[in-house]
């Protein structure tokens, strides 16, 4: 028998769209309100049940510290002050984030590149649980998130461990303003034999 249809959740699915973190207004959920989302993101594809990736929850004093570093780090790298102040101001401005560290098991069957998949996918869903729970959502990467040192220093992140994704969660005061779509037509291409 199929699974019953949601139209409330597809409704939901169809009208998805991003906060920027930055409009949110430093309310954020408390570590009862933010467990559920977490532990109903953890539902994603992972084959071989090999759990490859960690997560990170990052509060107020984590943040401010960790905005300091990217100053730090960026001027190391001899990054613009635009960048550094992008790196800097993803820490300084949150209230509250998500990091989901990409921890592949290697070497084993299931390959790196699907464990990388399901890494991407638990940040979709940490996105989407945060939304269905009332509460907006952006998923971030930047420089912080490619730089290896500075995964190792922030995030403990182990050789071969990147950051998939920071997921600032928050309250807004307003809704999103939507983006452009891609045009179904131009992108899905039906193969029918």
């Amino acid at each position: 028998m199929p699974h019953p249809a949601s139209p409330a959740a597809f409704e939901f699915l169809a009208r998805r769209r991003s906060h920027p973190a930055k409009t949110f207004n430093g309310h954020v959920p408390d570590r009862a309100a933010l467990e559920p989302i977490l532990t109903a993101a953890l539902r994603v594809p992972d084959h071989g049940i090999l759990t490859p990736w960690r997560v990170l929850v990052l509060q107020r004093a984590a943040l401010l510290r960790l905005a300091d570093m990217a100053s730090t780090r960026g001027a190391e790298l001899g990054l613009d002050e635009v960048a550094i102040g992008k790196g800097r101001g993803q820490f300084e401005r949150s209230h509250l984030a998500v990091v989901v560290i990409s921890a592949p098991v290697i070497p084993h069957k299931v390959p790196a590149s699907e464990q990388v998949a399901s890494s991407a996918a638990l940040c979709m869903n940490i996105v989407n649980a945060a939304y269905a729970a009332g509460w907006a959502a952006q998923w971030l990467t930047g420089w912080v998130a490619h730089d290896q040192t500075f995964a190792q220093t922030a995030f403990a992140a182990a050789v071969g461990q990147t950051v998939a994704g920071i997921i600032h969660i928050g309250a807004v005061d307003s809704e999103a303003p939507d983006r452009p779509r891609p045009d179904p037509t131009k992108i899905i291409e039906w193969i029918t034999q």
